[in-house]
């Protein structure tokens, strides 16, 4: 239910600069009417261990477990499908590798994604630790905290621990999420977990199979319609270099009575 249109282009001195437009649905519009957005428009400086980042970026809150999971075109990782945060934002990110085994971020963001840029006030500040102690096995720990834009309002905290393993042949991943106050409202917290895996059925990785269990659940149910566990089960072809194919089944199943 989305397309993207994007552009990146790098220098010689570590530059880089990246624009990507979104096109999709809106909660304003009609269903069959589309809305284009700049999801992307940033300017990245690499140099030996360091990454600045500013402008319309990436988020940092959830890349590693999209990265990971590979199939965000088939669904979006955990905390993009069940909106506890945005994939890009007006904001600047640095990072810096300490090791080749010990990287951690921090980010500033207007807090409100990439469709509403600073409409209120607030800020979001997150930072994050990835450890990486033997080959293919990722290890990390994120915490952020978006500020109220009215006294009314409560601020919304997330935190998320994730790990992966990636072979040649297979990959597993787990993650843990949790968020309080959601939509700066008080008490209304909730949390929820993500397992994927994906499994190779060929030496070239053209043909492989995968699977997703999702479960959300909220604090005394406030947000009952929404809460439940979410199964993917599909196949992967890869046709060509820019191709693929993914055939899949999915199930729902609600918290919510006689649904």
């Amino acid at each position: 239910d989305r397309s993207y249109l994007g552009y990146q282009y790098s220098l010689k001195n570590g530059l880089e600069f990246k624009a990507v437009m979104d096109v999709g649905q809106s909660d304003d519009v009609h269903d069959y009417e589309r809305i284009a957005y700049i999801k992307n428009a940033q300017v990245t400086w690499r140099h030996k261990g360091l990454t600045l980042s500013g402008g319309l970026i990436s988020t940092t809150q959830f890349k590693t477990q999209e990265s990971f999971w590979e199939k965000r075109y088939v669904m979006r990782s955990f905390q993009d499908e069940y909106k506890f945060g945005s994939s890009a934002d007006m904001g600047i990110s640095v990072a810096y590798k300490f090791t080749p085994w010990l990287s951690a971020d921090v980010i500033v963001a207007n807090g409100e994604g990439y469709k509403k840029v600073q409409v209120n006030d607030g800020l979001q500040y997150g930072a994050g630790v990835t450890v990486t102690p033997l080959e293919g096995l990722t290890l990390r720990a994120y915490a952020s905290y978006n500020e109220a834009a009215t006294d009314e309002g409560e601020g919304i905290t997330n935190w998320n621990v994730f790990a992966g393993y990636a072979h040649r042949s297979f990959s597993i991943g787990a993650e843990y999420n949790a968020q309080t106050n959601a939509k700066n409202i008080k008490g209304q917290d909730q949390s929820g977990c993500s397992v994927y895996s994906t499994i190779g059925l060929d030496k070239k990785g053209n043909i492989s199979i995968f699977g997703r269990w999702d479960y959300l659940t909220s604090k005394e149910h406030w947000n009952n319609e929404a809460d439940g566990m979410a199964g993917v089960l599909g196949a992967e072809f890869k046709i060509g270099k820019y191709i693929k194919l993914a055939p899949n089944v999915r199930i729902w199943s609600p918290k919510a009575d006689n649904t």
